[in-house]
């Protein structure tokens, strides 16, 4: 986002975007905000899934999924799954680090996306014409970083000077050795696509995809990757995030309240953090932080590989063991233990900036492992998934309160216990009260009214179509294996959805949606205009 004299969104909805693409551009800032990545990937290949039908039985597709996927571990620990789809000569690749910005010590705030940063800047002989000579110009550049530090808080200017001037002259010397975006023009001229990777509060994920006769030529290139990663023009890097930062949040009315959102909302758990970091921490980071962070969190029983499209298990294993076989074997990496207490009263905020007004309304929710994930999904599902939905209906179409009015279930992510957050941009004319008032009697409407069969079958139905759209691209399906696997204990977790989905009753909406939605247990943002 830009620095805003109008917020982003009175801009885009002044330009006369039709509201289906303002709202999904709405979408994509919140989604920018929950998962930092670089930029969008294309995916190479897409499978053909069957249409659904309310009365359409999928499961037999599913089953024939299920038979084609193998999964090994490896003796270090590190875990393979592989999907073997014919259709084309492609081949999709996700490395799956389980570590996000609920894994970051504290004070260490933004270092899991720092250091997907620096995974793309190389190794010891990737993005490097000498590394001999490279190295201790890296460790000579950390040296007077701490100098320049040290000198900054005494106020020695002159010494200050000085040693800024020699930085830059190491700096220099050091780019001269540096062959930029090598890995990227070697998966390119190979024939990739789609080199990117993103970072959440639970995870961080790498990904992109080879023709399939390039299978021993990924194996090589990832293996490399995490096996001897070089940090290399780390401070640069430094300067790029702290601008991310700043375009995504300190300049961004709707960044700035995301952020004071979570803070409140969060008391113990480090959901409340951002994803990208604090300005103050990540201006504190070391090389040596992140290459702790990585020693720590990318052990080899920390990563999952999925692997999907047309390749055969025996040579993807074969591989796999020549290549990814020379890690060495670690310690689990610490976990998440605090525990967020449960929420005795009600929380709120509220922020006054250059902005014309949103309203923000969380309620803490189970993990994505707890047996009514699935009823929270429908949850949003109905109260805001599309026209149809029950916010759309009210707020937009009939009363006019609001702009745009949706829901998001596992907010900031849903590894652990989390929060299902509704929000809304006031319309011209209106308040945030109004706003309140109205999706207040909606969620009111849930818990006393039992939702309609036909409702029911029209939110499900749209749930598995989701389900299907999610595993239509190679990289999707690598995806949704992992989360499955990673977060609930197993990938075949993934293919019991359409049955959980199915037995969701009215009974189960309304009981859950009772147990939520309770004043204790919500918190309120509001991003109200500057007072003039």
């Amino acid at each position: 986002m830009l620095p805003l004299r109008r917020s982003l969104p009175s801009r885009l909805y002044a330009r006369g975007l039709t509201f289906k693409q303002f709202a999904r551009t709405i979408a994509l800032l919140l989604t920018l905000l929950l998962s930092w990545s670089m930029v969008p990937a294309v995916a190479l290949a897409r499978t053909e899934v069957p249409a659904v039908k309310p009365s359409q039985s999928i499961q037999p597709y599913l089953d024939r999924v299920i038979q084609q996927i193998t999964e090994f571990r490896l003796a270090n620990g590190m875990k393979f799954i592989v999907l073997e789809r014919h259709q084309a000569p492609v081949v999709s690749f996700l490395t799956y680090a389980d570590v996000g910005g609920a894994d970051e010590p504290e004070g260490k705030t933004g270092v899991a996306h720092f250091l997907e940063h620096l995974a793309f800047k190389g190794t010891t002989r990737i993005g490097t014409t000498d590394y001999k000579a490279e190295a201790p110009l890296l460790d000579k550049l950390d040296r007077l970083s701490e100098q320049i530090q040290a000198a900054t808080a005494q106020k020695q200017k002159a010494e200050l000077d000085k040693l800024k001037a020699e930085f830059a002259q190491v700096e220099a010397a050091a780019a001269k050795l540096v062959k930029q975006n090598e890995l990227g023009r070697i998966v390119e001229q190979a024939g990739g696509v789609g080199l990117n990777a993103n970072t959440s509060t639970d995870a961080t994920r790498y990904f992109y995809s080879f023709p399939s006769n390039k299978l021993e030529l990924w194996m090589s290139l990832e293996s490399e990757r995490f096996l001897e990663p070089v940090f290399r023009e780390f401070y640069k890097e430094k300067d790029v995030i702290l601008e991310e930062r700043r375009l995504r949040t300190d300049n961004s009315p709707i960044g700035q309240m995301v952020e004071a959102f979570s803070d409140v909302a969060f008391k113990v758990h480090p959901y409340r953090r951002p994803v990208i970091g604090y300005n103050q921490d990540i201006q504190g980071l070391t090389r040596k932080d992140v290459q702790t962070f990585y020693e720590t969190h990318y052990a080899p029983n920390n990563l999952s590989i999925a692997i999907v499209g047309d390749v055969n298990p025996t040579e993807v294993k074969r591989l796999a063991q020549l290549y990814f076989g020379r890690f060495k074997a670690k310690p689990a990496p610490p976990e998440v233990v605090a525990t967020e207490p449960a929420q005795a009263e009600p929380r709120s905020v509220t922020l006054r900036l250059e902005t014309q007004p949103w309203y923000l309304e969380g309620y803490h929710r189970p993990a994505v492992k707890h047996p009514d994930d699935v009823i929270y999904d429908m949850i949003a599902s109905i109260l805001s998934s599309g026209r149809t939905s029950r916010l759309y209906k009210s707020l937009v179409e009939k009363q006019q309160l609001a702009l745009n009015a949706a829901g998001y279930s596992g907010f900031p992510g849903n590894k652990f216990p989390n929060l299902m957050l509704f929000y809304a941009l006031t319309a011209p004319g209106h308040t945030v009260d109004e706003v309140a008032t109205a999706l207040g009697a909606e969620i009111d409407r849930l818990k006393t009214t039992p939702v309609s069969a036909t409702e029911l079958d029209r939110v499900k139905t749209q749930a598995r179509a989701g389900l299907l759209r999610s595993l239509d691209s190679d990289t999707g399906m690598a995806q949704a294996l992992l989360e499955y696997e990673i977060k609930t204990g197993s990938w075949r977790n993934l293919f019991k959805q359409i049955d959980q989905i199915a037995a969701v009753t009215t009974q189960d909406i309304q009981r859950v949606a009772q147990a939520t939605f309770v004043p204790q247990n919500r918190t309120i943002g509001k991003l109200l205009p500057k007072a003039s």
